[in-house]
């Protein structure tokens, strides 16, 4: 801001064409780069335009200023993007409800570098999680990502999302047991798969041998349960058949069904694997059967619900409600209720009887019509 610049707005103002000094602002503002001063002189110059206060206030309105505004904004968000500003151009995006562009100019940024703003955009504002993800892990580590997926509700790539945080344990573990191997046998070990290198060498388990923090493995192991990707499933099996090889002060108990934590979500991964599916179910029928439900609560049989949806066996998951859960519990980890599961499988006759039971006089008169057809 010179003097001269303050001299010119004099000369224009008082010249035949007064808003020449508003136009002239703008292309001093956008030359030196001040795309945020220079977003509100544009807003004052349409303003002046549609004949409205030059003074922003609250009760200025009307569809086209309000249009103008978005224009003005979007393209605001795009200089500060090409200008390679991230943060300053996000806040002008994130008014007009358009996020393409700014994921667009994260997923084309390298991984490591101080980059705070851009993750928080990317990660807590749930821009590019996975994206996000990746630059936590480059920069702060496994712990600080896990830290911050556990803490931060990521729908947005959630899946990718922990497929990602267990590739990286997996590549932690396979990398440390290899030099471990290495220094034993004279030679590299020729595999890069967790399993083929547990094979055979019973002595990588001692009392006090473990391969990364297990903290870290118990914390990721049950976001497995979430997956459907085949992949990522092998994954998180070759993850838990590693933590039950553990020796048992680096197993800390979870809550039930998952007391056992490898051992039971390796149960889960597996049936979610279609990998002898009943015999993993049953793990689940028998934790539900011996559990003490004054401990327990329902969750054993959340559990199971839960696992016979994700396969696709709604009439056993609806059983497993009507006999295991408390539907009416303000606890527990979300399942289908009793009459959603009735809809689903098309057992209208047990979904009206339970309607009536309950008092439910909407999803009986529902029940009712879908009985007859």
């Amino acid at each position: 801001m010179t003097p001269q610049l303050f001299d010119d707005l004099d000369r224009l103002v008082a010249s035949p064409e007064p808003a020449a000094a508003l136009d002239h602002l703008i292309a001093t503002l956008l030359e030196a780069g001040d795309y945020g001063l220079a977003f509100e002189a544009r807003l004052m110059r349409k303003r002046q335009e549609l004949g409205l206060p030059l003074i922003q206030s609250d009760q200025i309105s009307g569809d086209d200023y309000q249009q103008a505004v978005m224009a003005i904004a979007r393209d605001t968000g795009r200089l500060f993007l090409e200008a390679g500003n991230i943060g300053r151009a996000w806040p002008y995006f994130r008014a007009v409800g358009e996020t393409k562009p700014i994921e667009d100019a994260i997923a084309g940024l390298p991984n490591e570098g101080d980059r705070e703003q851009v993750i928080g955009i990317a990660f807590q504002e749930g821009v590019h999680p996975l994206k996000g993800l990746e630059m936590i892990l480059a920069n702060q580590g496994m712990c600080r990502a896990i830290t911050a997926f556990g803490m931060t509700a990521v729908q947005k790539d959630r899946e990718p999302c922990i497929s990602m945080l267990a590739r990286h344990l997996y590549g932690e573990i396979v990398a440390r047991m290899a030099e471990v191997i290495q220094a034993q046998e004279g030679a590299a070990p020729a595999t890069r798969n967790l399993l083929e290198l547990m094979q055979g060498r019973d002595w990588l388990f001692g009392e006090w041998d473990y391969y990364v923090d297990s903290s870290h493995l118990l914390s990721v192991i049950p976001y497995g349960i979430e997956l459907k990707d085949p992949e990522a499933l092998t994954c998180f099996h070759e993850l838990c058949a590693y933590g039950q090889r553990l020796a048992p002060q680096f197993q800390a108990a979870g809550v039930p069904p998952f007391e056992n934590q490898c051992e039971a979500y390796g149960h889960y991964i597996q049936a979610l694997r279609g990998m002898e599916t009943e015999t993993h179910i049953d793990y689940f029928r028998e934790q539900v059967a011996t559990a003490d439900p004054d401990v327990a609560g329902d969750a054993p049989g959340r559990t199971l619900v839960r696992l016979l949806v994700a396969l696709g066996r709604p009439e056993e998951a609806l059983r497993a409600v009507l006999d295991h859960v408390f539907e009416d519990a303000p606890w527990g980890q979300p399942v289908p209720t009793a009459l959603q599961l009735c809809y689903q499988t098309g057992d209208f006759g047990t979904m009206r009887d339970l309607a009536r039971e309950r008092g439910d006089a909407l999803s009986y008169a529902a029940a009712s019509i879908l009985t007859r057809g």
